[in-house]
């Protein structure tokens, strides 16, 4: 059939555009090489917070332990805790194809690669539409290292039918230290995350990283910083891995080393060039409107289009919206106008930011107060036994605006939708501290972070 759009990527920034342009009566068709759903619901997002919930449950309760409930012999079942997580992932892939079928999407599994500005070959099918959106999302960067081949993904480690009892992670980003956090409380006996800078979590308040590094540790992981793995091979019990450090070269033996040293564009597979869209290190390159710079034919969203912003599943599916609505207007009349982006760390507890970090604020000339505060002895710490809490809150000086957020306990991830909704909307610290909140809850700290 004569096909108005091909989506290359059945995640969350191509479903949303499919959808859009099938449901105003285009001729659409979708290609992925992976199940349909994307990472955030298979491999990512979703699974995780999922096993998240069950250890932040333990992690509740021991906290709670002769505060009245009596939880000493709770522990996790990791074979159950998989068999969870499968009772939402296994449906995925069909009821997101079966959805996009009622539609009257074309729904195929292969791999794309351009043949020509606007025609594309799918293992072996020629497609020419009239449009394509990329939306391939982003897969583990090359390390370039020896051994790179016995390194585990964060899919993998996701896919884990057993639990081995040494575990490392490679990178000091969400992946390590959320991963880090299930695998401890899940039983991992050594659990070590391995970082080659000084500073792990560069995205976040360098005052709360301490906070957590501090709390990871007394759980139990080793949290090493300027250990760079130089390569991986196996061993006589498992696997060695080569580690350079500032005392000197070192060798950790394992049983299992996951790849959280970061994510790049999946887009080595398209032949970009054959279409002649121009794309770098961080992505295909394009306008506001989520047009290629090079191709007017060819859109893209998500985590494989070189925005600036920063690599959520909200803010692909913020862009994929942008581009159906200029897909079907037949011109760019809407630019991406990104609002304040809440990003949160699911270790637990959970750290969360939004907005500026200090020295962002102080490298754009903003005059701040800064708001600083550990918290473990106000009610809602102490409520549920939390002793790792604290919040920064740049507001500043001449306006009243809330400039930047950083939030470090339970319900963080809560408070920061708050502060992004209230930044937003021009609220500024006066309004929030004005607001009158259901209490006791964790939204009702926010007055006095302000």
């Amino acid at each position: 059939m004569d096909l108005d759009l091909v989506v290359i990527g059945a995640g969350t920034g191509g479903m949303g555009v499919a959808r859009m342009c099938a449901s105003a009566g285009w001729k659409v068709a979708i290609i992925d090489s992976e199940p349909y759903g994307g990472t955030c619901a298979l491999r990512g997002c979703d699974p995780k917070k999922m096993l998240v919930g069950v250890t932040e449950s333990l992690d509740l309760a021991m906290r709670m332990n002769d505060k009245g409930l009596m939880a000493d012999d709770l522990g996790i079942d990791w074979t159950r805790l998989m068999a969870f997580k499968r009772t939402f992932t296994d449906p995925t892939p069909e009821r997101a194809a079966r959805g996009l079928r009622k539609l009257g999407v074309e729904t195929l599994r292969g791999t794309a690669r351009f043949v020509g500005t606007r025609e594309l070959d799918v293992d072996g099918r020629r497609l020419a539409p009239r449009f394509i959106h990329v939306a391939t999302g982003a897969r583990p960067a090359t390390l370039g290292i020896p051994g790179e081949d016995l390194l585990t993904t964060s899919t993998g480690f996701l896919e884990l039918e057993a639990l081995p009892p040494r575990i490392a992670f490679v990178g000091g980003g969400f992946i390590s230290f959320e991963f880090a956090h299930i695998a401890r409380r899940a039983g991992a006996r050594e659990v070590t995350i391995l970082h080659r800078g000084p500073r792990p979590l560069a995205h976040f308040d360098p005052d709360l990283v301490d906070l957590v590094i501090r709390r990871s540790r007394e759980l139990g992981i080793d949290v090493r910083l300027e250990h760079c793995v130089d390569g991986v091979e196996r061993g006589p019990a498992g696997l060695r891995v080569a580690v350079s450090t500032p005392a000197g070269p070192t060798n950790v033996d394992l049983d299992l080393v996951v790849h959280g040293a970061g994510r790049v564009p999946a887009i080595d597979e398209l032949d970009l060039p054959a279409a002649g869209v121009d794309a770098g290190d961080l992505g295909i390159r394009v306008h506001e409107s989520m047009r290629s710079v090079s191709n007017a034919a060819v859109f893209a969203a998500g985590d494989c289009a070189d925005t600036g912003a920063p690599p959520l599943t909200p803010v692909s599916a913020f862009e994929a919206r942008v581009a159906a609505k200029n897909l079907l207007a037949g011109r760019d009349e809407r630019r991406v106008a990104y609002p304040p982006i809440p990003s949160v760390l699911f270790t637990i507890p959970p750290l969360a930011k939004v907005g500026l970090l200090e020295q962002e604020a102080a490298a754009q000339g903003l005059e701040v107060e800064v708001h600083h505060r550990e918290t473990a002895g106000w009610y809602s710490s102490l409520r549920v036994a939390e002793t790792c809490t604290a919040f920064k809150v740049l507001v500043e000086k001449q306006t009243r605006r809330v400039v930047g957020a950083h939030l470090l306990g339970p319900g963080a991830e809560e408070q920061v939708n708050v502060l992004a909704a209230a930044m937003a909307a021009g609220a500024d610290a006066n309004h929030i501290k004005g607001m009158v909140f259901a209490y006791p809850s964790y939204a009702s700290d926010l007055a006095s972070m302000v």
